[in-house]
């Protein structure tokens, strides 16, 4: 496995990520942001060269990508050269809030990992930021995660890189974000003020913890007047997709 630096051709970064990007956004999110980058540092263990940092949440829609996105272009603007990947593999947003394409990414990477054009998913808002998505969705994406070639895949690009962010699926609802995070320095969790259940924020917590994953921190988006408080909301959507997939996946396996 190699990484070539050729044929490099910068994603285009459009009118979508206007929307998501921290520079476009109020000052104290700004803010925030920079501060989320310099807490996790305190976090992370010294003799990490390259850390691996999950972002999640117990279920969709409390703004893991958006914080994913966000931390990945902080931590380049302070000079780092990073690397974010879209490890959502089953509904996958990056490419989507980043206007850029992802026909190609991840999936292709770990099927065929012989070489790796690294450059051509340097992006043209900072030439530290580097960010690979998702690519074809795979039908096995826990055992993909999961996997020897995940593993060796990320300690290859960890050569190459100051810090390696990957936006991961809900910990509720599918076992992605468990299931690789043993390749991982830490994870960040992600909840929503007015949003986010209680129980259901506690069972993540609780899945996380059995898992032994290092739960660097939590990020709680939608901050009202520094209220903090959960609500019901839902996610049905979300966890139909899922559990459809799994179904036929099993369906697939059975016959």
């Amino acid at each position: 496995m190699s990484i070539l630096n050729k044929n490099s051709q910068n994603l285009p970064i459009e009118r979508n990520l206007r929307k998501t990007l921290h520079r476009n956004l109020k000052f104290n999110a700004t803010e925030q942001y920079k501060l989320l980058r310099t807490n996790i540092s305190f976090t992370l263990p010294e003799d990490v060269k390259c850390p691996i940092i999950g972002v999640t949440s117990s279920v969709r829609g409390e703004g893991k990508s958006t914080t994913a996105i966000n931390l990945a272009y902080v931590y380049a603007e302070s000079g780092k050269k990073v690397l974010l990947i879209d490890g959502d593999l089953r509904l996958p947003s990056v490419a989507k809030k980043m206007n850029i394409d992802g026909s190609t990414g991840l999936t292709n990477f770990l099927l065929d990992s012989n070489k790796i054009m690294i450059e051509q998913y340097k992006t043209i808002v900072n030439d530290k930021w580097y960010v690979v998505p998702c690519g074809p969705i795979p039908p096995n994406p826990s055992e993909l995660l999961a996997s020897k070639k995940m593993e060796k895949l990320l300690k290859m690009l960890s050569e190459y890189f100051d810090c390696i962010i990957i936006d991961l699926p809900p910990v509720n609802i599918v076992s992605d974000a468990v299931a690789i995070s043993k390749y991982l320095t830490g994870m960040i969790l992600v909840v929503r003020q007015n949003y986010t259940e209680k129980d259901e924020f506690e069972n993540c917590k609780r899945q996380l913890k059995l898992s032994n994953v290092n739960v660097l921190g939590l990020v709680m988006n939608g901050v009202n007047n520094g209220k903090s408080y959960y609500r019901n909301y839902k996610y049905k959507r979300y966890y139909k997709y899922y559990a459809s997939h799994e179904y036929q996946q099993k369906s697939d396996e059975g016959k």
